[in-house]
């Protein structure tokens, strides 16, 4: 059809809640325990039946839809706000939604790139966990057709125990990249570390292991390690990473403009990225799109989709050998299950209480601290004040039991961390 004609007829706002799979509801629970609120728009136009979708993961992705933003979009040609980043994630996704539907050419066709792959690689994401549930979260990604896991890397976790639980239920060919949020610090403590873990040979690839804006320190890391590091795009500044070899690669995510322009400037100086786009079905169908076009887009995307019980599309993008197949419907290529967005439609207030959650960090020297919830605890590693990635450390957590002694520890917590021997139940 002709776009000439085409206008926004509505912009409806559907939250839902997708649960989270059983496993990664006990671990997500400490720290990414909203990531499965999501925000479905759906926008219809003045063409009867020609209706797009978006998603915007509200506690996560990089932009809101505002209340203006969908005013400012009702009675326009949706093809003239293509690209526009300041719309916010679900509201920019409809809109290529509906004008590839309008064309009936799928969404990678109208960002103006030749493609360059009809599958995508895709990777298993999970946040920290035990090497236990690491180990059976790696089995169920091998069983979906997956043969990379990006998993979280932590000091508060033994890696190397982490690593070796995986590779005993994982074939040789499965690969495991390592993110720590800089949570090494500095490269004195993460040289050690890479030196060891490079000795794995299914670990492939160590995102931020130290401050990023450490341009000496990342430099260094890079002439010990034979594996490559990546850093999130934008710090330290592209040109200095370009000028000074900073890092090997990128986590590139944000609105589909920048993730063209963030990409484009990787492109030219030949260096790979993961696509970062975290949510349902829907999310993944625009990150196999972008992928679709994007020549440097060969580590395997960050999309998060195994956390959740339900993808949201009527038919599972199918996934095969690490790559999952790039829709080629009219627009994202996949079909809502509307009956999931009934099934899981969520009343305001569009938040979940933060779960009452003790933590209790062991360490085999005989010693544990106890912090009132993952800020504080992320607060204290990153200022140094704990061992960085000691065999044998591990995190345990306690809920809420309802006892005086709970609660006082938990009141005692308020003002700060408290260490105590490796025994001690209670504080």
């Amino acid at each position: 059809m002709r776009l000439s004609g085409l206008k926004v007829k509505t912009v409806e706002r559907i939250v839902v809640h997708v649960p989270f799979t059983p496993r990664c509801q006990v671990w997500n629970q400490r720290e990414v325990w909203q990531w499965g609120i999501s925000e479905v728009i759906r926008v219809t136009t003045n063409v009867r039946g020609l209706v797009g979708f978006g998603e915007t993961l509200l506690h996560y992705t990089w932009g809101r839809v505002s209340e203006e933003a969908v005013q400012g979009v009702i009675g326009r040609n949706p093809a003239e706000l293509l690209g526009d980043d300041r719309l916010g994630a679900g509201l920019q996704m409809a809109l290529y939604d509906v004008v590839g539907k309008a064309l009936e050419v799928p969404l990678y066709r109208l960002l103006n790139l030749p493609k360059v792959r009809d599958w995508c690689p895709i990777s298993w994401w999970n946040i920290d966990m035990s090497p236990e549930a690491f180990a059976e979260e790696a089995k169920e990604a091998v069983a979906h057709g997956y043969t990379s896991y990006k998993i979280k890397a932590r000091p508060w976790w033994d890696i190397y125990a982490q690593v070796e639980a995986i590779s005993r239920v994982t074939p040789p060919s499965f690969k495991l990249d390592l993110d720590w949020n800089q949570m090494l610090l500095t490269a004195g403590n993460a040289g050690p570390v890479l030196s060891q873990l490079d000795r794995y040979g299914r670990v492939a690839i160590y995102e931020s292991p130290i401050f990023q804006r450490d341009v000496e320190g990342n430099r260094h890391l890079r002439s010990l390690t034979t594996r490559p590091i990546a850093l999130h795009f934008g710090e330290p500044p592209f040109p200095t990473v370009a000028r000074d070899g900073v890092c090997d690669g990128f986590v590139v995510s944000g609105g589909i403009a920048s993730i063209l322009r963030q990409a484009a400037l990787a492109d030219a100086f030949e260096m790979p990225f993961w696509l970062q786009m975290v949510g349902t079905g829907l999310t993944t169908a625009l990150s196999l799109h972008l992928g679709a076009v994007l020549k440097r887009a060969v580590w395997p995307a960050v999309n998060c989709l195994n956390n959740y019980a339900d993808d949201l599309l009527k038919s599972a993008i199918e996934i095969v050998g690490g790559y999952a197949r790039v829709p080629e419907g009219p627009g994202l290529g996949v079909e809502v299950d509307e009956e999931a967005l009934t099934r899981y439609r969520m009343r305001p207030p569009y938040a979940l209480p933060r779960p009452r959650l003790l933590l209790q960090v062991v360490w085999p020297q005989g010693f544990a601290m106890w912090y009132r919830d993952m800020q504080q605890c992320w607060d204290d590693f990153l200022a140094g004040n704990q061992p960085v990635q000691e065999r044998g450390v591990r995190m345990e957590t306690l809920a809420d039991d309802g006892s005086k002694e709970w609660a006082e520890l938990y009141q005692r917590l308020q003002r700060g961390p408290i260490r105590t021997k490796e025994d001690a139940h209670m504080a």
